[in-house]
């Protein structure tokens, strides 16, 4: 924050009013000062970690050999750390990357399917039979809105920070078992269990008043779960794409 306030301590009148003379089309930007913050993504610590170990461990290498200096080794050394965090980097697909590929196969496999997904409303819900018998559960696909940088007031005056929208959020899976009374979250194992085809036969028994509920259980779980730790405005809810019923 310091820094930040390094940024512009001129305020001069007669500097401000130079340059308004010279560039009056920078009127509504004079007197503000706009700044970002880059924060580095969370593997590079990882990453990092990595290399120091390496490093050292390089070093430790080199001076029991007597090698002057530091030995610069290759990914095909016989050597664990270089392996490691080969691994770490060069990382097997994840769960999501494996249903974009799949959702990509379906796209391309039902076209016409998928031209009508843009104008499909809000909170869609069918249901289907489990797949492991005697399974109860609900399934969530939600977004969590986060600031918009498309969506600033447009009137001068008004507050220059962006509203909250689903676009510029992203989105949470759950499945909350009825039996269990728990919540999986993790998408390769609930993708296991939506899994559908176009024949598939829609199939809804649950109560819709405990499907209500359940709706505001998982809401209210996602607004602590994420919207609090983003400092979320009250006005601001998880956005429900579709849900469906699992029995």
């Amino acid at each position: 924050m310091q820094r930040i306030g390094r940024v512009d301590r001129r305020m001069s009148p007669e500097t401000e009013a130079r340059i308004l003379a010279d560039h009056p089309d920078q009127k509504k930007i004079r007197g503000t000062v706009a700044f970002w913050n880059f924060l580095p993504p969370d593997e590079l610590e990882i990453l990092l970690g990595l290399f120091n170990r390496v490093t050292r461990k390089t070093l430790v290498i080199s001076r029991t050999f007597g090698i002057e200096g530091r030995k610069l080794l290759t990914p095909d050394d016989t050597f664990d750390p270089i392996r490691e965090m080969n691994a770490a980097y060069e990382q097997p697909k994840t769960a999501e990357e494996d249903l974009e590929l799949e959702y990509n196969r379906l796209i391309a496999a039902h076209p016409d399917l998928a031209a009508t997904l843009p104008g499909m409303p809000l909170k869609v819900f069918t249901g289907k039979a489990s797949p492991k018998p005697g399974t109860r559960a609900v399934f969530f696909c939600h977004r969590i809105p986060r600031p918009d940088a498309n969506l600033v007031p447009a009137r001068e005056g008004d507050a220059a920070e962006p509203r909250w929208s689903d676009a510029a959020g992203f989105t949470v899976w759950s499945c909350y078992d009825l039996e269990g009374r728990r919540v999986v979250t993790d998408p390769g194992a609930i993708a296991d269990f939506i899994r559908s085809e176009p024949e598939t036969p829609r199939h809804c028994t649950l109560d819709r008043t405990a499907l209500s509920d359940l709706r505001r259980k998982v809401e209210k779980q996602l607004i602590a779960d994420h919207l609090r730790a983003l400092e979320a405005p009250a006005a601001v809810s998880p956005v429900l794409k579709c849900w469906m019923e699992l029995n």
